[in-house]
């Protein structure tokens, strides 16, 4: 069946617009192509104008904000549910009781697209750098490539309209996105599964098991003549998944070739781009496009990315460190390039995620010389279990955050902002946390 008569005519609840956007895109798009929707959200109208207002000039939209109504999920076509809906939400539950179909964005235009090769990437750590790093590549090289999925912004359903026969379109996709593609029973024909480590459990009960199970259906449904592609620390997680059906390799570090001059930091980057070489590999990119590329790549906002220099301090961003894992990559990637002593100012904190800290406190012991740290559950919860010899102080906004990192700073330091914990308290989101931080930065002189 053509997209297009899919959509024609249909009755659709839309559950989550959000403020990232991709729930604006998904609601224009279906507002266009279907005969109703409502759009449902658990924050208020005043809280999510920034989105509503982008859909004042459609017509068929009725929405429900600030609650829920059971009645709204029936007689409908088809659910679109958005990320993060909880596992056992009761709206979902009646509507699959009524027979109604759940689907989300991007397992739905990955149902519904045709004659174009999927690359899903998927991991607890260094997702977005493989995705964005395989779509540099494949342009670079002049395929027609399109980035979705876990991206600031960008709605996958919408590129039904754009894509043409022969087209890449890259996935970024978290566990939440993944739930879609277990429902449908699909998986992408290139799947990337970079590391598993403990993330998102207060959503999922304290289950790791259910939270990889989510993960897992980035391959769980591959054929024979599809590929998937493991990080070495995922490896152990993934094989011992029975009638895995595609063909699986391993990404070694060793798969870099050295002559390439690799142009982020970090062993795990390396990680990363070896992730990013095997795939565009399987598509029969050559090497010398792969060399091309990977020399070519800049950083992702947000990624252990290097801002600039101020007084002779080097600042880097990895706002979307949300574990105390990827603070410790960060503060080792760092420290490679710094001296031996420890001589990074830290600034962390935030909310709770339910998750051990630690190894963390170690990290932070042995090579920071000082760490702001921004006000949360996460932060109390932190301090009251691993109470730091290091200096630090308490911080209520990413303003005092920065002036106080900078003024402990002396020639030699490095200002890491690793937060290690949710964005949610001070900040709208991790998006708002990122933009609030580059605003301070480039504000100085």
């Amino acid at each position: 069946m053509k997209w297009k008569e899919f959509f024609k005519d249909k009755k659709v609840t839309q559950m989550g617009l959000g403020l990232l956007g991709r729930g604006v895109g998904d609601a224009l798009f279906l507002s266009e192509h279907c005969a109703e929707l409502i759009v449902t959200d658990i924050k208020t109208k005043e809280e999510l104008a920034v989105s509503s207002d982008q859909l004042s000039l459609c017509k068929n939209i009725t929405y429900r904000l600030g609650h829920h109504e059971l009645e709204d999920f029936q007689d409908r076509d088809f659910i679109l549910k958005g990320a993060g809906v909880a596992l056992d939400s009761l709206f979902i539950e009646h509507a699959r009781d009524n027979d109604i179909p759940i689907e989300m964005d991007e397992s739905l235009f990955a149902k519904l697209a045709q004659d174009v090769t999927i690359i899903g990437v998927t991991g607890t750590r260094g997702k977005t750098t493989v995705a964005t790093l395989i779509h540099h590549i494949l342009e670079l090289c002049g395929k027609r490539s399109h980035l979705a999925g876990n991206i600031r912004g960008i709605a996958t359903l919408p590129l039904l309209s754009k894509i043409k026969k022969g087209d890449y379109v890259v996935m970024e996709l978290s566990s939440w996105q993944l739930q879609g593609f277990g429902e449908s029973r699909i998986s992408p024909h290139v799947s990337v599964f970079t590391t598993f480590l403990d993330d998102h459990l207060n959503y999922y009960g304290g289950s790791r098991d259910l939270y990889f199970y989510d993960k897992s259906h980035i391959f769980r449904h591959q054929k024979k003549d599809d590929i998937l592609i493991v990080g070495p620390q995922a490896e152990s997680f993934v094989r011992d998944v029975v009638n895995i059906q595609s063909t699986v390799h391993v990404a070694h570090a060793s798969c870099v070739p050295e002559n390439f001059v690799l142009p982020i930091p970090g062993e795990h980057n390396k990680e990363n781009i070896a992730c990013a070489l095997l795939a565009v590999q399987s598509l029969g990119i050559s090497i010398e496009d792969q060399k091309k590329g990977i020399e070519s790549f800049r950083a992702v906002a947000g990624r252990l990315e290097f801002i600039k220099e101020i007084h002779g301090i080097p600042v880097y961003n990895d706002n979307n460190a949300t574990t105390a894992d990827a603070t410790i990559v960060a503060l080792r990637s760092v420290g490679d390039v710094s001296v031996d002593h420890a001589n990074i100012i830290l600034i962390a904190g935030g909310a709770d995620k339910g998750l051990s800290m630690k190894k963390l406190h170690t990290e932070i012991e042995s090579k920071c010389k000082f760490v702001v740290f921004l006000d949360g559950t996460g932060t109390k919860e932190f301090l009251d279990k691993h109470p730091l010899s290091v200096p630090h102080i308490i911080v209520s906004s990413m303003k005092n955050a920065v002036a106080n990192a900078f003024e402990k700073t002396t020639a030699g330091d490095v200002i890491l902002f690793s937060p290690a914990f949710a964005s949610f308290g001070i900040f709208k989101n991790e998006y708002d946390r990122n933009d609030q931080f580059i605003h301070e930065i480039e504000s100085l002189k």
